[in-house]
């Protein structure tokens, strides 16, 4: 059986996602040590992923996986895309938001180019760590749906790691849920009764820049 490890139910906001970071580093000592390679998905994600790999002394990458928005209301996400092009979709909710075959599949391209344009961007500063063998943490900072994060682990699952887990400072039920059947272990370390936006979880939840995660990928 997977292992779901819920830290709290609390609603107290992180000062900033390197609080977040350290936080959930502590969690993770007991993969100190190891061949331990923390993935971010950025840009967020990579902030927080930073904090984790420097108390872990692990090594630091990115995956690249974007979520698909919903008509007139792009934060929330119906499915995702991973950089290979495959497509997770929430059929009920892209039908409730109404999101149509063209819909999708304009916006399925859309991310991709975003996609190709990060990977040309990012891989110039740090090249892909094979995955192979290795104990993979990946983490965002916060998952309301889940969708970004399962596209991600599926992803990285068939580049056979030898273990997969999904780290979150802050999770909705539902994606905690979602996520355990992708992955070989989810923490999470705030899981709310209602969950809401992310951001309010956050003192700060400063919009992170590209610029910010080439400086953290130059340092890691």
């Amino acid at each position: 059986m997977d292992i779901v490890r819920i830290i709290s139910h609390s609603n107290e906001a992180f000062r900033d996602r390197q609080e977040a970071g350290r936080l959930l580093a502590d969690e993770l000592k007991y993969l100190s040590g190891k061949e331990t390679v923390v993935l971010g998905i950025p840009r967020g994600g990579v902030i927080v992923a930073a904090e984790v790999s420097r108390v872990l002394n692990a090594k630091l990458d990115i995956v690249l996986s974007r979520k698909l928005g919903a008509p007139y209301n792009p934060e929330l996400a119906i499915g995702a895309v991973t950089e290979d092009g495959k497509v997770f979709l929430n059929e009920t909710l892209a039908s409730q938001a109404g999101a149509d075959k063209g819909y999708i599949e304009s916006e399925k391209a859309r991310q991709l180019l975003e996609i190709k344009v990060r990977i040309k961007r990012f891989r110039k500063i740090k090249q892909k760590i094979p995955l192979k063998g290795k104990t993979v943490i990946v983490t965002d900072d916060g998952a309301a749906t889940g969708a970004t994060m399962q596209a991600a682990l599926i992803a990285l699952r068939q580049e056979k790691p030898a273990k997969l887990i999904a780290a979150l400072p802050v999770a909705a039920g539902e994606a905690v849920e979602l996520l355990a059947d992708y992955a070989d272990e989810v923490i999470a370390l705030r899981v709310p009764d209602y969950l809401g936006a992310i951001g309010a979880f956050y003192l700060d939840f400063s919009q992170s820049s590209d610029e910010e995660v080439l400086g953290i990928l130059k340092d890691g």
